[in-house]
């Protein structure tokens, strides 16, 4: 008994020293501060997810545009994204994506549809074999299926040339897109013209327009009297004949009516197209025969002089390409001169070759990029507005065929597209229009001239290693110095 009540004592002692009312004390406030931490875990974990969530992807997976932002705080309806996705097959980018579109509107909501759970589900939207981690966006009665296989797209383009594979992530766009269209009741419509051998739009132009919410339609002037009066615009793209009379009289009346017009058209290798150009004369615009060749190495890419990086214009349509420092890639064009113009008409070009540049009368013809006799001196435009403030009439001019074809897309980084697309924008008054680029899971084309090309060569294949060997030779002398 006295042995247990000395065992006591000894314990009481211990726990009234300081080394024990400081270790009491440490437990205490380690039990404090756990639950503190876990109540503060709680309440993060209740946050909107824009304020917990942090994007450190190098391509910015799941972060959004300001054009993202526009539309969602502007929504009055509510929309629901159908999220296709197997239980431990979910896509973790897609998530995280939807996550910050959850967050930006209360009429967003996000629901998940197992397949194994929901397995016709998706076949209310779609015939096609659906892909896990595809989506469905849908407002009311309208909706727009996004397979995975849009959000995650691979260009193969240059596999044969140079035999890479480029790879980007498109869900921003694609699921914005999908919100506005859903929202919209009416869909800017462009009429395409068709009967001189135009090319098909290529893969793109026919994209972003779709993912910019236009609709497109094809009419011919051979067959109908006028243009649709739903048209909200009329592209000629790539014509390999000219128009007929009739059919430019048809188009001159439709201008004079406050219509829109976009051309694409280059030089041509054997018909010529008076008539059509007939509508730049309609406005004091004269095409010059002949390929523009760029004088100025500055001013062309890949060392081909027909291959031009002209200089952007003052216009809506170029700012942002001019603060971004992006080129605008423009091969084999057509020069155009402007001329006098009435009170009424305002001629303002977008794409400017320097002083330095030509046009070669020979056209496909030519054996030399050197002027010769008879060429054209420059500058020229290579793309330029008109806008007829008496009639309400707007006209976009591109004179290169191959603008919008894939390869020179890929090598100017998208911003040929940005370009057509700020201009169809422009012209049919659909400021607010949505096109988001995708985001690169590779690499993008660093577009440069050919002086600069020569210059980084210089730098790094002479320059560079003669400041090593130079640093070298002092190093050996200073230690002979020293021996």
């Amino acid at each position: 008994m006295n042995k247990l009540k000395n065992i006591l004592q000894k314990n009481r002692e211990a726990l009234n020293t300081r080394t024990a009312k400081v270790g009491g004390y440490s437990f205490v406030m380690a039990v404090f501060v756990l639950v503190v931490l876990i109540l503060v875990n709680v309440a993060v974990s209740a946050l909107p997810t824009k304020w917990t969530q942090f994007d450190i992807s190098a391509a910015q997976l799941y972060s959004v545009t300001s054009s993202t932002k526009a539309v969602a705080q502007n929504l009055s309806d509510d929309v629901t994204i159908y999220w296709i996705t197997q239980e431990g097959e979910k896509d973790s980018v897609i998530e995280k994506l939807l996550n910050v579109y959850a967050g930006l509107s209360d009429h967003i909501t996000v629901e998940k549809k197992n397949p194994d759970i929901y397995p016709t589900f998706a076949a209310n939207y779609t015939d096609d074999t659906v892909e896990n981690n595809s989506l469905v966006v849908e407002c009311g009665d309208r909706y727009r299926y996004i397979a995975y296989s849009d959000i995650y797209e691979t260009d193969y383009s240059d596999y044969y040339t140079t035999g890479s594979v480029s790879s980007s992530f498109d869900g921003e766009g694609q699921i914005t897109t999908a919100i506005d269209y859903v929202i919209s009741e009416d869909l800017p419509v462009v009429y395409t013209l068709t009967g001189h051998g135009e090319a098909d739009l290529s893969d793109s132009l026919t994209d972003v327009l779709e993912s910019s919410n236009y609709e497109t339609e094809e009419f011919s002037l051979l067959t109908d009297n006028e243009v649709p009066e739903d048209a909200d615009a009329v592209l000629i793209y790539a014509p390999s004949s000219d128009l007929s009379d009739e059919e430019v009289t048809l188009l001159e009346e439709y201008l004079d009516n406050g219509g829109k017009l976009f051309v694409i058209s280059g030089p041509q290798e054997d018909d010529e197209m008076t008539n059509l150009h007939a509508l730049l004369e309609y406005y004091g615009v004269t095409a010059e025969e002949g390929i523009v060749i760029e004088g100025n190495s500055n001013n062309y890419a890949f060392g081909y002089p027909y291959v031009l990086l002209p200089e952007l214009g003052d216009s809506d349509i170029t700012s942002e390409l001019s603060d971004n420092n992006s080129y605008v890639i423009v091969p084999i064009a057509q020069g155009l001169t402007i001329g006098d113009t009435s009170d009424d008409v305002t001629v303002t070009s977008l794409l400017t070759t320097t002083s330095d540049s030509f046009s070669k009368i020979a056209g496909y013809d030519l054996d030399t990029y050197e002027e010769e006799d008879g060429d054209i001196d420059g500058a020229f435009s290579v793309a330029l507005t008109v806008e007829d403030s008496s009639t309400g009439a707007m006209m976009v001019w591109i004179s290169s065929d191959e603008i919008m074809e894939d390869t020179y897309v890929s090598y100017s980084s998208g911003a040929n597209t940005d370009f057509v697309m700020n201009a169809i924008s422009w012209m049919i008054g659909e400021t607010d229009s949505i096109s988001i680029r995708s985001k690169s899971l590779s690499y993008s084309y660093l577009t440069i001239s050919t002086t600069q090309a020569n210059v980084i060569k210089v730098i790094t294949i002479v320059l560079i290693p003669l400041l090593y060997l130079g640093y070298g030779l002092e190093d050996v002398l200073r230690r002979r110095r020293k021996s």
